[in-house]
C-alpha cells in the first residue's frame, strides 16, 4: 500500500519509560531536546499523535514561523475529543481526526473526521493530501500500532539519563510493558549525539528493509 515515510520521536527516562503514572505532560527534557522536537516537525507534511497524548500535553501541533504548517492528525479509539482543547482554537495546519473504534467519532467544528483503520487513514493521507513525510510524537500505544504494522522508517529518541520514573504501569516506547511485538524489526543507528552536560543522548534509528 502507498503510505508516507513515517518517523517517530520520543524521550525516555533512564529506565526506558516515556512518562509517569498517572501520565505527566511532556517537557521534562532539556531545551535542546525541545528544539530537536521542533526541528523534526519542520520536515513533516503531517504530524500524528494519540488522543491521550494530545490531552495530557495540551499541544497545538504547530511549527514556529510563518511557513507552511503540517496537517494535524489525531488518532482515538473512542473518538471522544474535547472541543475546548487548544488544538481546535490555535491557527495551524488542517485538523484530521481518526476514530478506529466501532462507532464514528464526534464531529468537531473546523476538523475533518475519519472512521476506519490506521493503515487506511495513512494511505488516504498519502493519496488524497500529498503527505510524503509523517511525524508521530506518541504516545506509546500509537507507536506500538505503527510498529505492529511495520510502518516506522525512522525512530528518533532522546535518552534522558537525568530522569528515573519506575512504575509497573508506566508506558514505554511501545506502550505499557506486556506482550512483545509479533516480530523483530531491525533498525540501524544513523545518528548518535551524546550531550553529557545535559544528561541526555540524541539518537536516530533507521529501519533496515
Amino acid at each position: 500500500m502507498k503510505r508516507p515515510r513515517i518517523s517517530t520521536n520520543l524521550a525516555i527516562s533512564a529506565d526506558g519509560k516515556i512518562s509517569t503514572v498517572p501520565p505527566r505532560p511532556a517537557g521534562w527534557g532539556s531545551e535542546a531536546d525541545h528544539e530537536r522536537l521542533l526541528d523534526l516537525r519542520k520536515s513533516a507534511d503531517a504530524l500524528l499523535v494519540g488522543r491521550g497524548t494530545l490531552a495530557v500535553d495540551r499541544m497545538t501541533m504547530t511549527v514556529p514561523g510563518n511557513g507552511p504548517q503540517p496537517l494535524r492528525c489525531v488518532v482515538s479509539r473512542s473518538g471522544k475529543y474535547d472541543p475546548a482543547h487548544p488544538l481546535f482554537h490555535h491557527p495551524g495546519g488542517a485538523i484530521h481526526l481518526l476514530t478506529t473504534g466501532d462507532e464514528p467519532g464526534e464531529e468537531i467544528a473546523g476538523a475533518t473526521s475519519h472512521h476506519g483503520s490506521l493503515a487506511d487513514f495513512l494511505s488516504a493521507l498519502s493519496e488524497n493530501h500529498a503527505v510524503r513525510r509523517l511525524h508521530c510524537e506518541g504516545g506509546g500505544q500509537l507507536i506500538r500500532a505503527l510498529a505492529e504494522l511495520d510502518f516506522i522508517d525512522d525512530f528518533h529518541l532522546t535518552i534522558a539519563g537525568h530522569k528515573l520514573f519506575g512504575g509497573r504501569g508506566a508506558a514505554t516506547a511501545t506502550g505499557v510493558p506486556g506482550n512483545f511485538l509479533p516480530q523483530s524489526l531491525a533498525f540501524t543507528n544513523s545518528h548518535f549525539e551524546a550531550r553529557p552536560e545535559l544528561g541526555e543522548c540524541f539518537l536516530t534509528y533507521s529501519r533496515v528493509r
